[in-house]
């Protein structure tokens, strides 16, 4: 039988809620606001799986460039390749 490779294939360690953070307050993450040109990190929360990006791209810096909808569409580079990825803002931080 041939082998599965799902959209969270190979993420065991990485779409996995450490202990250490503790529980975040989901209604403040999914409230957030950005504004274009807003500079952003993509960090998945494992436990929302709607509007999540792949997984490969847990951990870039990206830039918002547009809303839609509830979403935000963050451009990012992917090597030399220029990227836009539709996220929501539950896998979204500030960048400080």
């Amino acid at each position: 039988m041939r082998r599965s490779r799902g959209f969270r294939s190979k993420t065991r360690y990485k779409l996995k809620k450490s202990i250490r953070v503790g529980r975040t307050n989901p209604i403040t993450k999914r409230i957030q606001t950005f504004n274009e040109n807003d500079l952003v990190h993509i960090i998945i929360d494992p436990s929302i799986q709607k509007g999540q990006p792949h997984p490969r791209f847990h951990g870039k810096t990206g830039k918002v460039s547009d809303k839609r909808g509830r979403a935000y569409i963050v451009a990012i580079n992917d090597g030399n390749k220029a990227k836009k990825l539709i996220i929501r803002p539950d896998h979204l931080k500030m960048q400080e």
